[in-house]
């Protein structure tokens, strides 16, 4: 059979009626599979396990639709529809995993009489377990909330992402206080008619000047302005949440919503702690956490050391550096400590040439080839790719890329799906949202383009099995980021870059320049470590916390319990007024998973020392790789998947390393 991509509008007025009949047609058919299936379920139980996922499937074509467009799409009426195409869709979800008629279809399936079937086996006892968290077998009125929760949650979930995605917060300055501003930013920022220019919070905005401006008060006050976005509006939509989630938790039986969530990751079933309680996998949480901060705190101490030294060179009596001048003094001492200077690194990173190289990289690496197409989209930044085998046999997906910032889209980088691809069903299709400039990029937005296009990979390789459910990206949520973060290393191998890394004589980057890169990059490191489990932390403890009023006791108040877990994990001080958390996007669809980024970097580390650093593109490993880990999806375990790449269980062992040389 010969699949063909999702058609969309061709023009910006047909868009509000093409999603409303999309999302409305796939629910309908959702709907449909899964009324006949509770009225009159097939004799096979196969067969009746495949109708309940094809049945998925169509739910999940008309949330990610919702997902996607309501974060990019530039006209509010159509992020509108999506918004509620997406609660709707929630909703159904919610109403299914609800319903003891649809469970006992599941309940009187022999599990022998799938054994022959491994996939199916394994969805129906994935199937059971979905209907045992979402409280099926509780009584119709704590069903009845339980439903409630679920669409309030969406509600509020969505609330954060809108409010976080809007509020762009601008600083006005002279323009004499830009020195030190790269002449391309500043020639992209003119000076208005009162003199000034306007920096806003967008990434392309704050990152360069945070890094490059010598005007202090500029960087304080960009640090400020980023910091506090979302403030005061998300706190009482962030309380409501996490309570929410509190709730549902132990409803279903579990004591509180850590727990619920780390039940189906890695990490409830692969760390020490959790085989001493297994009614609670989520203490496996802070005992990583606890892990990562000890090995990270040496190299910690040597890079603030450094920090301080260069630091009091223009503050002689300086105790600590302040967050707002970190990544300015941080890029000085790369440039005297180890000869890199960021904005001669940055010459050798045009963006159309680095979106090139990435995508020849890429397809090198697994196979690939991409073929841009002339096809609708959503904006005209967008760019459209066909990706096919190699050898031109058969085209394998299609992939969006928008990755420039505008008005009312998502503020971040990540990968959105489509379309899940299943074979004989329908095509996988991902899209790249991201925030980069359109002329030169910082060698750090280099890597992230690597890193998110990790994730597009991943989606569009692994959508070729036989079931929505194991499609793509459908791994344990603490492993979807390995494959992304060992895509990173061949952003920062010389041998790659100078593929296509050239400044604007064509020369390309030296490799003694891409050493010095690496060798700067090492320095930091430490700080990153401990930065991230400062998050890690809040992101745990926001949700832990809700148990306080269990026992009786008050909950913490978020600023305060924020203040409090960056004095105890954070290498850089708390900057007085501000409240980071406000903004903190991964507290809405990690929830209380976000040490799954250094979970997964452990792994990904792992993983990479399969690699030849002298030959990256060695077709036996990296067609290992990609036939081991990437194409099989969610059809196994993580855990199982690597152990078949590696010929081993995964190990701390790599990463320790990395971090202490």
């Amino acid at each position: 059979m010969t699949l063909d991509p999702l058609a969309l509008p061709t023009s910006a007025a047909d868009w509000s009626a093409w999603f409303t009949e999309r999302t409305a047609g796939e629910l309908a058919r959702a709907t449909e599979l899964v009324d006949a299936l509770r009225a009159a379920p097939p004799a096979d139980p196969v067969e009746t396990l495949r109708r309940w996922d094809r049945a998925a499937g169509h739910l999940g074509n008309a949330a990610a639709a919702g997902s996607l467009f309501g974060n990019v799409h530039p006209s509010q009426e159509v992020r509108d529809l999506a918004d509620a195409a997406e609660q709707e869709a929630q909703r159904i979800g919610t109403a299914w995993g609800l319903d003891r008629a649809l469970y006992d279809v599941f309940a009187a399936i022999d599990p022998a009489d799938v054994a022959h079937d491994l996939l199916a086996a394994r969805l129906l006892a994935k199937v059971r377990d979905d209907f045992r968290r979402s409280g099926v077998d509780r009584d119709e009125a704590t069903r009845t909330r339980i439903a409630q929760i679920r669409e309030r949650i969406t509600e509020l979930d969505q609330e954060f992402s809108r409010v976080v995605r809007d509020d762009v917060r601008t600083v006005r300055v002279t323009p004499d206080r830009l020195a030190g501003m790269p002449d391309d930013w500043l020639a992209a920022h003119p000076v208005d008619e009162d003199g000034l220019v306007t920096v806003t919070t967008d990434y392309p905005d704050s990152v360069p000047v945070r890094m490059f401006a010598r005007d202090q008060d500029v960087r304080r006050d960009m640090t400020i302005a980023f910091l506090e976005r979302g403030w005061p509006a998300t706190e009482p939509v962030l309380t409501e949440l996490f309570a929410l989630r509190h709730e549902l938790a132990t409803t279903v039986g579990y004591p509180d919503w850590p727990s619920y969530d780390a039940d189906v990751k890695m990490i409830g079933r692969l760390n020490p702690v959790a085989e001493e309680a297994r009614n609670e996998p989520s203490r496996s949480i802070p005992a990583f956490i606890e892990r990562i901060v000890a090995a990270a705190e040496e190299p910690m101490r040597r890079d603030l050391e450094q920090l301080l030294e260069r630091y009091r060179r223009d503050f002689p009596d300086a105790t600590e550096v302040p967050g707002y001048d970190y990544n300015h003094y941080a890029e000085l001492v790369r440039a005297e400590r180890y000869d890199v200077d960021s904005q001669r690194v940055r010459a050798y990173f045009d963006f159309t040439k680095v979106r090139q190289g990435l995508l020849d990289v890429t397809g090198r690496l697994f196979g690939l080839r991409y073929e841009q197409v002339d096809a609708p989209v959503w904006h005209e930044d967008v760019t459209v790719y066909d990706v096919f085998r190699a050898d031109g046999s058969e085209r394998i997906g299609r992939i969006h890329l928008d990755l420039h910032p505008r008005e009312g889209k998502y503020k971040h980088a990540a990968q959105f799906t489509l379309t899940d691809g299943v074979r004989g069903e329908q095509l996988p299709e991902g899209v790249l949202v991201c925030n980069f400039a359109r002329g030169l990029m910082e060698h750090d937005h280099v890597v992230t383009l690597f890193h998110e296009f990790g994730h597009l990979l991943h989606h569009v390789l692994g959508g070729h099995g036989d079931w929505f459910r194991f499609a793509g990206v459908a791994t344990e949520w603490d492993f979807v980021e390995a494959p992304s973060q060992m895509l990173e290393e061949w952003a920062w191998h010389a041998d790659v870059l100078r593929t296509f890394a050239t400044d604007a004589a064509g020369e390309p980057i030296p490799a003694e320049l891409v050493a010095a890169m690496r060798a700067a990059d090492d320095y930091g490191k430490g700080i990153y470590a401990r930065t991230q489990m400062f998050y890690a932390a809040m992101s745990y403890w926001f949700h832990a916390d809700r148990a306080a009023a269990d026992r009786g006791e008050p909950v913490p108040d978020l600023t305060e319990r924020m203040v409090e877990l960056q004095g105890r994990y954070a290498a850089l001080p708390y900057l007085p007024g501000t409240h980071m958390f406000a903004s903190f996007g991964h507290l809405g669809g990690y929830s209380s998973g976000y040490y799954t980024y250094m979970w997964s970097l452990v792994i990904a580390k792992d993983m990479f020392s399969a690699f030849d650093d002298t030959d990256l593109f060695e077709p036996s490993v990296a067609g290992r790789y990609r036939d081991r880990v990437l194409v099989p999806g969610g059809s196994r375990d993580a855990a199982d998947l690597v152990a078949d790449f590696l010929g081993r269980p995964f190990s701390f062992d790599a990463y320790a390393a990395w971090l202490a040389r």
